[in-house]
């Protein structure tokens, strides 16, 4: 262990001398505060220690000691329904301690020592394990079994495995190593954050992350597995995006970190969570939920642990085969903070005072994503799809942050501040964004949901696109110089927007579209349009047309109730074709 003093403090960067047997990321205890530290430079015999708390009052010759331990994050039963900071400190459990109010020095374990867990051994004695294989379970909560994992780079015989009630400090196996030396493992494990978790084998993304959002299941799908980058300007709705797809993204567990944002945001999250009902199981979401918090309010530095913390305790739970969802509001005050730091390291600058180094930390971060094979025997399958949110100064994406990470996901979801301004929500513009998954993922979408489903996508895309082509025109001379087959194509397109894409977060129903409903949903508004093209060439009057009745149906349909939606689309289509057949015929009744 290694001790030294302070020679200089500025802001969050300490550098302390006398510190050559300290090594990189060693976790630091400085002052007699003992304020949590982290080494992210050495010189010499000098120490730069990134301080994840405030720093005023500290002076020069107080005292640094080294644990000698680089950050490391405690995985075990627990995780599930607490809130976090940064660095993996229960806010619930300091809360207790010291009040409303964050004190420094603060020093509570992560994890419950006084909990007891029943754990259920699933292996005998005699049994060979290696790294990954479960050695038991904990029901942790009534959605959540947390499996009891042999930490990697761990390999034995079962010598001894016991049942019942366990602290997670407690040994509940006993494997012999290859040399004939007992190693004992128990309910909790730990693991340094910067390193990702190994796994066996990274699979290709073939199937999506089902969100029920309709936008994106449709028009810009993500793979489980995958990452996407959520870019947009203050108010465009990233927040909200972020927050519908932590509540309905079809995953085992969601971890969610507020890096840097709105303390107000983070509140509402902590708010609503506990109420939520998940729909599929009947239970809170935070019965599968982990929240880290590390708002704009708290100390700057501790916001770079927080992306790697979450990311850590995600590979955890994907390790055990669980599908992971983790959300990092935002990427961006996470690259702040990097450049606050960088800036006091006297580092040369990049692009806009950011770090030179800031896309292959931005790559590190999005590439510990993926569909594995985890360790173990068992060659369970895990997967963990990473959803960034990046809010750019303005709007403007052409800044480093946003470009860096455009160059590393495969999916953008653009965020448009007119659609907001429109009250178009969710306000993802589906002319500029895309995603790169559709070819790999097609093909379940073909199997899975409807032999058409492609041809439909395609079809209301090459509408979008027409509509933007023809808008121009109509700006310039007026919607009486288009032909009746463009004025169906402008109708279409607006049925689109607004019956289909348009999507109310707030509305019990319209939350959450299964992907049949979204499948009936675009077979309506591709129906009316080409019945209206049939009958136009049949000489139908294409004011009559755009005036149906049934235009209003179509409307109303994404509120149709999941047990009356099968009656009320071939309710739907009946009436269509009814209206469509008095145009033609000259006989309107209706």
């Amino acid at each position: 262990m290694s001790t030294g003093t302070i020679k200089k403090v500025a802001g969050p960067l300490v550098i302390a001398k006398g510190m050559r047997d300290a090594n990189m990321f060693d976790v630091v205890r400085v002052s007699q505060a003992r304020l949590i530290g982290e080494i992210i430079e050495m010189h010499g015999d000098e120490a730069s220690i990134q301080v994840y708390e405030e720093t005023s009052g500290l002076a020069p010759g107080s005292p640094v000691e080294s644990t000698g331990e680089p950050m490391s994050v405690e995985l075990g039963p627990g995780l599930i329904g607490n809130i976090y900071d940064g660095i993996q400190r229960p806010l619930q459990d300091i809360m207790e301690i010291s009040g409303n109010n964050l004190q420094r020095g603060v020093e509570v374990a992560s994890l419950r020592r006084d909990k007891v867990w029943e754990f259920v051994p699933a292996v005998q004695v005699g049994d060979p394990v290696i790294g990954g294989d479960i050695l038991g379970t904990v029901q942790e909560t009534e959605l959540v079994s947390h499996k009891i994992m042999v930490p990697p780079g761990v390999s034995g015989t079962v010598k001894e495995i016991t049942s019942g009630g366990k602290t997670v400090t407690d040994t509940v196996a006993v494997l012999t190593g290859a040399d004939g030396k007992d190693i004992p493992v128990g309910l909790m494990q730990k693991w340094p954050v910067r390193r990702g978790r190994p796994y066996g084998q990274k699979l290709s993304p073939e199937m999506p992350l089902i969100t029920g959002q309709r936008v994106i299941d449709t028009l810009f799908p993500i793979a489980k597995g995958g990452v996407a980058a959520v870019p947009g300007p203050f108010g465009s709705g990233k927040t909200v995006v972020q927050h519908q797809l932590a509540k309905w993204a079809e995953a085992d567990i969601v971890v969610y970190i507020g890096c840097g944002e709105r303390g107000n945001e983070m509140t509402d999250v902590l708010n609503e969570f506990p109420e939520l009902v998940d729909p599929k199981t009947g239970y809170s979401l935070m019965k599968r939920t982990v929240l880290i918090a590390n708002t704009s309010d708290m100390p700057v530095a501790a916001r770079e642990a927080s992306i790697y913390t979450g990311i850590t305790i995600a590979e955890y739970f994907r390790d055990m085969g669980y599908s992971v969802a983790l959300m990092a509001d935002s990427t961006s005050r996470w690259a702040e903070a990097l450049r606050e730091m960088s800036g006091r390291l006297e580092e040369m600058p990049g692009e806009e005072g950011y770090p030179a180094y800031l896309s292959s930390r931005l790559a590190q971060f999005y590439e510990r994503a993926g569909r594995v094979t985890a360790l173990g025997h068992d060659h369970r399958e895990g997967a963990l799809s990473v959803i960034g949110a990046v809010s750019p100064p303005g709007g403007d994406i052409s800044e480093p942050v946003a470009q860096a990470t455009l160059r590393i996901v495969k999916v953008f979801w653009s965020l448009d501040s007119s659609l907001a301004y429109k009250r178009h929500f969710p306000a993802i513009n589906w002319l500029t964004s895309y995603s790169l998954y559709l070819d790999t993922i097609s093909k379940w979408f073909t199997e899975n949901v409807s032999s058409d489903w492609v041809a439909l996508r395609t079809k209301i895309m090459r509408l979008l696109q027409d509509e933007a082509e023809l808008e121009e025109i109509v700006q310039l001379v007026g919607m009486d110089a288009l032909s009746a087959p463009d004025r169906l194509k402008l109708e279409a397109s607006r049925s689109i927007r607004e019956d289909f894409l348009h999507q109310n977060a707030f509305d019990e129903v319209d939350t959450y579209t299964p992907l049949e409903k979204q499948r009936d949903m675009l077979l309506l508004i591709t129906a009316y349009y080409d019945q209206c093209v049939a009958a136009l060439d049949e000489g139908a009057d294409v004011e009559k047309l755009i005036a149906l009745p049934v235009r209003e149906q179509i409307g109303r349909f994404k509120y149709a109730q999941p047990e009356q939606v099968k009656a009320q689309y071939e309710q739907v289509m009946a009436q269509l074709a009814h209206e469509i057949d008095g145009v033609k015929n000259g006989k309107e009744d209706f």
